[in-house]
């Protein structure tokens, strides 16, 4: 656990330094602005519910851009020998590095707390579905970091890393999202996207209410794909 902790430490300060890092920080402070005063109205319901909805959306290509560097820099830079030949397994390092990533995501939300700052200054929020709300955006973020690891263990070329991670994610997002409500998916189909759709998971964490469903549907997800990207970083390892 010490050294997933010291790798994520790595990851998050090599992530401050790194400029991809603010210029998303920027685009996303900037977007989610944008989304907050587009639905910022005197009058108006007390809450970030139509915010985080469009966030997710935001999120399918500005969280990639976070993970695209965690993996395929180590190769391309040439530092991946250092850390194979450090006491550490396979796991640790995709763990850690995933861990180090969503530290910095973390931080990236902090313009969503001044939001719920702003609706408790001028007005009375509920805070239940603010809190879990943004507790629904940690895993969703957790999500795609986990596909963005998958994706950055298989290549060195951030670039084709990053494109990687937003076709993966998009299969969670748009086509889960606009496929089912097309009239010639079979119902058994349309079930199964709607399950693996990451807006209707999400839409309970936003609506405050968080179910064990949609809990282990984040859960699962991550371990999955972190899971999946450690047995891709173990055979390039033996290459």
């Amino acid at each position: 656990m010490k050294q997933t902790l010291a790798i994520a430490k790595r990851e998050i300060t090599a992530l401050f330094y790194s400029p991809i890092a603010y210029v998303v920080l920027g685009l996303f402070s900037l977007g989610t602005s944008l989304i907050f005063l587009g639905f910022f109205r005197p009058g108006d319901a007390a809450t970030l519910r139509d915010t985080y909805f469009w966030v997710i959306w935001l999120m399918i290509f500005l969280v990639p851009a976070i993970s695209m560097r965690l993996i395929s820099d180590e190769f391309r830079n040439g530092t991946i020998e250092l850390l194979m030949t450090a006491p550490v397994h396979d796991g640790q390092v995709v763990l850690g590095k995933w861990l180090g990533a969503l530290g910095f995501f973390a931080v990236l939300l902090l313009p969503l707390v001044v939001f719920a700052g702003v609706l408790t200054a001028t007005s009375r929020p509920d805070f239940g579905p603010i809190l879990s709300g943004l507790i629904g955006l940690i895993l969703t973020g957790g999500f795609f970091l986990a596909i963005g690891a998958l994706a950055s263990a298989s290549t060195q070329n951030q670039i084709i890393s990053f494109l990687l991670a937003v076709g993966i994610v998009s299969l969670f997002t748009f086509v889960t999202f606009f496929l089912p409500k097309t009239t010639y998916v079979p119902d058994d189909v349309r079930q199964v996207l709607n399950y693996c759709n990451v807006n209707a998971e999400f839409d309970n964490f936003n609506k405050g209410v968080i179910d064990w469903p949609n809990l282990v549907f984040y859960l699962s997800g991550i371990a999955f794909f972190l899971f999946v990207a450690t047995q891709v970083l173990q055979s390039r390892r033996w290459r």
